[in-house]
């Protein structure tokens, strides 16, 4: 388990979205674009509320720029051994029941277009929105969804870590310099 360290006045000073960052952005930035042996060792060794982070920032950082991405992160994470369960039982972990509502509903737009395709294709979720206007506008819906409650998640989880300090951050000790 590593935790961050940090001033108490930064940590109080920080802002929800910069306080949920900050306390993972070593362990995500050393698994970026690593092996799965590598990001499953690294998120192994955290404790279970850096874990639920970790896996949060995975889907938020990509999710959030645009409905595309959103919709192909997901359609990602349900190919890909162990991030649908980690991102939802990240969420869960955290209460974040309208984020794993959205999640959820996402799923079953992406199967139910799988079903409907009649040609067993390759893994394409850009060139499905971009070539299916009908699937496109349920995207951008699912967006606004998002967009509604993203600050909700973040607000929460960040009430979380603030709680929770221990968690998550060493409180370093402040000189305090005599004049």
């Amino acid at each position: 388990m590593t935790l961050i360290t940090m001033k108490q006045t930064e940590f109080d000073s920080m802002s929800d979205e910069r306080l949920s960052w900050v306390c993972v952005e070593p362990m995500l930035v050393s698994i970026r674009a690593k092996d799965a042996a590598t990001k499953t060792q690294v998120i192994g060794s955290l404790n279970l509320s850096q874990q639920a982070l970790c896996m949060f920032r995975v889907f938020y950082d990509h999710a959030r720029s645009s409905a595309g991405e959103m919709y192909a992160w997901v359609a990602y994470m349900l190919q890909t051994p162990g991030y649908w369960i980690g991102v939802t039982k990240g969420l869960s972990y955290f209460g974040d029941d309208q984020m794993v509502q959205l999640l959820e509903d996402t799923r079953q737009v992406i199967e139910e277009h799988e079903r409907k395709s009649e040609v067993e294709s390759e893994f394409h979720p850009f060139r499905d929105l971009e070539q299916n206007p009908e699937l496109a506008n349920i995207a951008a819906q699912l967006y606004i969804r998002f967009q509604e409650i993203e600050q909700d998640s973040i607000k929460r989880i960040s009430s979380f870590i603030r709680l929770n300090p221990q968690h998550f951050v060493q409180i370093e000790d402040e000189v305090v310099k005599e004049v």
